[in-house]
């Protein structure tokens, strides 16, 4: 999922698992790997009051895992009475339905397949659950059925996979699209700058305190790589893999196949704007 090792955003120190913000505590899923960084971030948001909580993305299918998320809801008093997706991926979503279970909620997603119950959802949408406001955008591109979540309360965004703690996220083409990530990551670069959004509450890796930071780092490097993918056709790497190989020498080898995704996306994204 990542292909870079370092992101500007000022990551905060210490442990990934615990509160990161007034309404928010993030409970770290047991499944590190090169691609899920320290583990999926399961996040628990609520107002400080309520005995109400709603979980973001339960994670992969570990009943440890998804019992310690109740289990730390429990101990502040609180009971889950919703689950949210930022999309699908197994190391996100694979967990949900057994979660609902444990829980006895429904699960809401963008994605009508993920869903358990009546309720989608979709941007625009807010979330009120135990007196919450919490915003769905619409951020596309790392998946097509990618979404974000802003806690205005905490000046937060939950990102998914879309910006990431550490690195930067692929674009799983085909599913995933270059021009609607680049729309997302604008998108998101509105809320730090028109709506006061200044912390990243991401998918995997630690909390950012500079959102505006992070997300324009993330706009400069998919600028960089498009201009390289561009740059290393015109010098006859044609394939995806020798683009990679030419692109991406100095990135660790076992990422190359999810940098082949991301190339694939920017070939796609280059040969519809004509400029290959």
């Amino acid at each position: 999922m990542t292909d870079a090792a370092a992101l500007p955003g000022q990551p905060r120190g210490g442990a990934l698992s615990g509160a990161a913000s007034v309404r928010a505590v993030n409970v770290l899923a047991p499944n590190a790997s090169p691609m899920t960084l320290d583990g999926t971030n399961t996040w628990i948001v609520s107002e400080p009051d309520s005995g109400l909580a709603v979980v973001i993305d339960p994670g992969p299918l570990d009943d440890v895992h998804l019992k310690a998320v109740i289990a730390t809801a429990e101990r502040a008093g609180k009971r889950i009475a919703l689950t949210l997706l930022t999309h699908g991926h197994a190391d996100h979503a694979e967990g949900a339905a057994r979660f609902a279970a444990l829980t006895r909620t429904g699960v809401r997603a963008l994605d009508p397949a993920l869903r358990l119950g009546d309720e989608g959802l979709a941007g625009g949408d807010v979330i009120t659950t135990g007196g919450l406001e919490l915003r769905v955008v619409p951020t596309p591109g790392h998946t097509a059925d990618s979404l974000s979540f802003h806690l205005p309360a905490d000046r937060a965004i939950l990102t998914g996979d879309t910006v990431l703690g550490r690195g930067t996220t692929l674009v799983a083409h085909p599913d995933g699209r270059l021009g609607d990530y680049l729309d997302s990551l604008r998108r998101l670069r509105s809320l730090t700058v028109d709506d006061g959004v200044d912390t990243v509450l991401p998918g995997h890796g630690p909390v950012l305190e500079d959102a505006q930071g992070a997300v324009e780092f993330y706009l400069a490097h998919r600028a960089n790589r498009l201009a390289q993918v561009e740059t290393a056709v015109e010098d006859g790497h044609r394939t995806a893999s020798e683009v990679v190989a030419h692109v991406y020498a100095a990135v660790d080898r076992s990422l190359w196949p999810a940098a082949e995704m991301s190339v694939r996306a920017q070939l796609a994204y280059l040969s519809e704007h004509g400029l290959i």
